[in-house]
């Protein structure tokens, strides 16, 4: 663990000495009650000290000691830990020791609807909002992921508190985000980092199974690996197709410039690979250093994560707080659970209960700047191509709140971590594998 020292040109502000503590002990169990922990601005718990000479100590508007790196970036804010693990709240199960279950709802069928696939551009639907010419068009919601603001962090709790030691390693838990992948409780990319969104995982799978999963026991999470497929890691041949693409040079922010674009391809065949294989682009280079993906015949390791979950979706759950989207089976049952990101204090989620409408494949996306978000300067309508990279990624499940929808992310690694324009925003294989087993006519229930 690195040491931490204040800068000797900052002036001085007094920090609690559990605040570091807290950083350091991660996942211990939940801290007792007037002391404060390190928040990133995605809203995770602070898992390292910085360094010497990296961050600079100062204060937000609302007077909370925060921390900024030297290009005046916020790199975490003090929290008091009982805002960040609420006492009250609604009555939940416990599925561990000291661990609130978010996962205890009551349950109810939904009428099964036909299949409505569309797999071309999103269809427009009728426009149903007041204040807009009649000739417009609701369009979905899309667009870039939006950090929380460091003033308005939630008061929620966002991640189970499960104890897990801090000397783990980064094969150690990519076999256990391997495992829960495979189980059907994704933990988002696979990047051998402990998080909210494996944590969240870990209680899904317990309340799926009704079994206690330890992350720290090493031999039991390999064990459970070989019943299920065999271990974390594999060799893997990149193939001619895989080098030939077709891959664009880089996507553009401006979304007229994305508009002008072929397809909303990926940049590289490492990034096809990532996602391919459910992984953190940066991991799966640190696992293949030096290698060059471009090249045909080359090996290299990736992770299994095995086949997609396979069921019939009733009834889907968007928890904003959790930011995780629970998917349950006609008979009430838990089949699957996503980490997402939920809407934004500009742009929030709908409330209440809503239905799948439809279903498009590979969509393609048209920006209407009067309907839409504000997107750079733009003020006219733009068709945006589809493909992985596009605003709303491979797949599009259109809500009956018009613009408003289930979809996949160019940036997978930012899901539970970010806000967005009010949709619900899944990593693009776990919107696909969510896709595969929901029709039109399948609820929505969003709890704020």
């Amino acid at each position: 663990m690195k040491k931490f020292a204040l800068l000797a040109a900052v002036a001085p502000v007094a920090l609690c000495a559990n605040t570091f503590a807290h950083a350091q002990a991660f996942y211990d169990r939940q801290p007792a009650q007037g002391q404060t922990l390190l928040v990133s601005p995605e809203g995770d718990i602070l898992d390292f000290v910085p360094e010497v000479g990296e961050v600079a100590i100062s204060r937000d508007r609302m007077g909370r000691t925060i921390l900024v790196d030297r290009r005046g970036n916020l790199v975490a804010t003090e929290i008091p830990a009982e805002s960040y693990y609420p006492r009250n709240g609604r009555s939940r199960q416990q599925a561990l020791p000291g661990v609130e279950d978010p996962y205890q709802y009551d349950e109810q069928q939904a009428e099964r609807w036909d299949d409505e696939v569309t797999t071309a551009s999103i269809p427009d639907v009728e426009p149903l909002r007041p204040g807009f010419d009649d000739n417009l068009q609701d369009m979905p919601q899309g667009g870039p992921d939006l950090p929380l603001p460091p003033d308005t962090q939630p008061a929620r709790t966002v991640t189970p508190d499960i104890p897990v030691k801090s000397d783990l390693s980064r094969l150690e838990i990519t076999a256990l985000q391997v495992f829960l992948d495979r189980e059907g409780v994704s933990p988002g990319v696979i990047d051998g980092k402990m998080g909210q969104n494996v944590n969240k995982a870990i209680v899904a799978w317990q309340q799926i199974t009704g079994e206690t999963l330890d992350p720290n026991n090493a031999e039991d999470i390999l064990e459970r690996l070989r019943m299920t497929g065999g271990m974390a890691l594999k060799s893997y041949t990149i193939t001619p197709g895989d080098a030939a693409g077709p891959y664009v040079a880089s996507i553009p922010d401006d979304y007229a410039h994305k508009a002008q674009l072929p397809a909303m391809s990926y940049t590289s065949t490492a990034e096809m690979l990532a996602e391919k294989f459910h992984m953190d682009e940066g991991y799966l280079r640190e696992l293949n250093p030096g290698v060059d993906f471009t090249i045909p015949g080359t090996i290299i390791k990736v992770t299994d994560p095995g086949e997609t979950k396979k069921g019939q979706v009733s009834r889907i759950v968007a928890d904003k707080g959790l930011k995780q989207v629970f998917a349950y089976g006609e008979d009430g049952a838990l089949i699957a659970a996503y980490p997402a990101s939920i809407g934004s204090a500009d742009t929030p989620s709908p409330s209440g209960t809503v239905t799948i409408e439809r279903i498009a494949l590979n969509p393609g996306y048209t920006y209407n700047p009067k309907v839409n978000f504000q997107q750079g300067n733009n003020t006219k309508i733009l068709q945006i191509p589809p493909g992985p990279n596009g605003p709303v990624g491979t797949v599009w499940l259109a809500l009956s709140k018009p613009t408003y929808g289930i979809h996949g992310t160019p940036e997978p690694s930012k899901i539970g971590r970010t806000q967005s324009h009010g949709c619900i925003r899944l990593t693009n294989w776990d919107a696909t594998e969510l896709a595969k087993m929901v029709k039109a006519g399948v609820t929505v229930e969003f709890l704020d």
